[in-house]
């Protein structure tokens, strides 16, 4: 399992403002729509909607946000979102602390320091590390040439009112449904040019000819939503051409799937025709590589004229797709800002992190935002207590949720009807409602088939998060009891297999080569008093750590080895000043496309940032790196306390 989790770390809140205006928002949301017939009426109410949701999102977004970094499989679950920022700093008070979920030590010894990450998403940038070790960057927006392609000097039988049109149906930014082109000299082959004119030129539109008064017209409209959603394959494709167009895409503060399914509605195809090496967080600039069936570089290449914050480049025609886990890691770019920390301090906290490392624990995202942690329900699970299981999911829970889902979860606990709590949910593709519906369809004695309406990847997000549970306090009592120093009993990898360090090799180890494992029925446990431990704290789990097989084949827990230290590559550093909060102190991807130049900093400024970068392989999370660094919890709770704070 491979994931690298990013949460916003911020000692104050900020304006939104900062990062997207209300007029940016509503060119966004128009952007993204789902090209459906709507009326022009919904779609003014979605604009609306957006504004108002604005604020909100401002400070609950990035912690809100669970899709793990590098890990398309987990943490897809949708759960409320409060309905104001101050609701949310309620929330929180009853959110999980490091402390609960295990991580507890530190293994630098320099004295630690505060900053803001994340106070803007341009503050953190992550490029992609492919399968080949190289760092992925968007820097050629070139299209390969290709004679199947047609030929650029088509477009230009559009008149430049007449693209403006298209590009304004496409962004649904007129009333009209539809735009109607006339077709001067009718003949069937400048029909033909027209029609590959405007799909080449707006992808999110379809093409038909129609008889108007004695004359012959193109109409353009959206087909998104209705069976020209269909598959590629209905044209023909060269068969010297590999079979897949590979990109890079570069994204702000937008997630892989919601990039992914945006995409796909202006392509006109199924989001699932698309594949990707990992899926990377929202509230960032993120560039990585990704696949698509059967779409021509030409047709990618023209969105980049009405996307807003995507980019996509690097096209070249591929045999295979890509699969998740390839790709050996990511390279972060972060900004930490306003800190407090000494010259001396930032020198020593960065160079122990580049000679020494951090400890390799699972991050706070892993384990869910609310008052009942995900390691309970998967807890729960593995017990094969299904009651508790739906009632840790669906009960009331203390702190501010939308209001549709505290009634939702007020029916539940009076009336135990999943139909009765299902009615009271106006969003139904949270788990919330999955779960509902799923009671509905197999009744209350049926639970485990209920339960298995919820999506695979997401119902083992709940047991993952268990063994992580264990696991971050198991290797907090490791460093506790032995610190850094490799001790017999302890494991380290021989291929895929787990061997114990005794005596008459202890020299051929460092620490950064120990492994502890994550408990399953197909791993050995160190062989000193951390054993114990485990089986101590499974036992009060009233689990069996010689019986992880589970009834339900699913839930059987394998098992796997993770290191206990974690070395980053590639790690440098500066400190710069600036006045101004809301300069940009990293220069993009695309700023580098577009030549500007990198950022001026004062030798004397207000405030001070600390402008690290650094590589981590799959499996990491970066925010416990910047744990070590700053020497501060990372939990959500404790930072908006640190918030609340701020403010008086």
């Amino acid at each position: 399992m491979e994931s690298v989790e990013m949460t916003t770390i911020s000692l104050k809140r900020h304006l939104p403002s900062e990062d997207l205006s209300i007029e940016d928002a509503k060119k966004q949301k128009l952007s993204e729509n789902d090209f459906t017939d709507a009326s022009a009426k919904k779609l003014q109410e979605t604009v609306i909607q957006s504004e108002k949701a604005i604020v909100t999102e401002s400070v609950a977004e990035a912690a809100l946000a669970k899709a793990e970094e590098d890990d398309g499989t987990e943490d897809e679950l949708l759960e409320g979102e409060p309905d104001d920022p101050e609701s949310f700093a309620d929330m929180m008070k009853h959110g999980l602390t490091e402390l609960d979920v295990g991580i507890t030590k530190f293994v630098s010894s320099h004295e630690g320091f505060s900053g803001i990450l994340k106070e803007r998403y341009s503050d953190f940038v992550v490029h992609e590390i492919g399968k080949d070790g190289k760092i992925i960057y968007l820097n050629d927006l070139s299209v390969p040439a290709d004679d199947e392609d047609p030929p650029e000097g088509i477009y230009s039988v559009l008149s430049e009112e007449e693209k403006k049109s298209l590009e304004d149906l496409q962004l649904l930014k007129n009333k009209e449904s539809n735009v109607a082109i006339e077709v001067v000299d009718d003949s069937k082959e400048k029909r033909t040019i027209i029609h590959q004119a405007v799909k080449g030129l707006f992808p999110g539109l379809e093409t038909k000819t129609e008889d108007r008064d004695g004359k012959k017209y193109i109409i353009a409209y959206h087909a998104a939503g209705k069976k020209a959603l269909s598959n590629p394959r209905k044209h023909s494709w060269p068969k010297s051409r590999g079979s897949f167009c590979h990109f890079v895409m570069y994204k702000e503060n937008k997630d892989t799937m919601d990039a992914i399914n945006v995409l796909s509605k202006f392509l006109r195809v199924k989001p699932n025709i698309f594949s990707y090496m990992g899926t990377k967080d929202k509230r960032a600039i993120t560039v990585q590589a990704i696949a698509v069936l059967k779409i021509t570089a030409q047709r990618l290449a023209h969105l980049n004229k009405c996307l807003m914050n995507f980019k996509l480049g690097n096209f070249s025609y591929q045999k295979n797709p890509l699969k998740l886990g390839e790709l050996q890691g990511n390279h972060f770019t972060v900004v930490l800002r306003n800190i407090t920390g000494t010259d001396e301090q930032v020198e020593q906290a960065m160079t122990s992190l580049r000679d020494i490392g951090f400890i390799n624990y699972y991050g706070m995202q892993r384990f869910g935002t609310t008052a009942v942690p995900t390691y309970q329900v998967g807890r729960a699970i593995l017990q094969s207590d299904w009651n508790e299981m739906i009632d840790l999911i669906l009960k009331p829970r203390p702190g501010a949720e939308k209001g549709y889902l505290v009634e939702c979860r007020e029916e539940w606990a009076k009336t135990k009807n999943p139909d009765a709590a299902l009615q009271k949910l106006s969003v139904k593709r949270c788990v919330e409602g999955q779960l509902l519906r799923g009671l509905v369809k197999y009744g209350l004695k049926n639970i485990v088939t209920a339960f298995g309406i919820i999506p695979r990847n997401n119902r083992l997000m709940y047991i993952h998060s268990y063994q992580s549970y264990v696991w971050n306090n198991m290797v907090s009592k490791r460093i506790e009891e032995y610190g850094l120093k490799v001790v017999p009993g302890d494991l380290v990898l021989k291929g895929a297999s787990a061997i114990e360090i005794d005596e008459s090799n202890i020299h051929d180890y460092t620490i950064h080569d120990v492994v502890m494992p994550l408990p399953g029925f197909d791993v050995i446990y160190p062989k000193h008093k951390i054993a114990k431990a485990y089986e101590e704290m499974l036992a009060a789990d009233k689990l069996d750590i010689k019986n992880m097989r589970h009834r339900v084949k699913d839930y059987s827990l394998a098992g796997a080895y993770r290191k206990i230290l974690i070395r980053p590559q590639d790690v440098s550093w500066e400190v710069v000043a600036y006045d101004d909060p809301k300069i940009p102190l990293v220069r993009s991807d695309v700023e580098k496309l577009d030549g500007k130049p990198l950022p001026v900093f004062n030798t004397e400024g207000k405030y001070r940032a600390l402008k690290m970068e650094f590589s981590l392989p799959s499996s990491t999370y970066a925010t416990m790196a910047i744990r070590e660094v700053l020497k501060m919890d990372t939990s959500i709770k404790n930072q908006t306390q640190l918030n609340t704070v701020w403010l008086r």
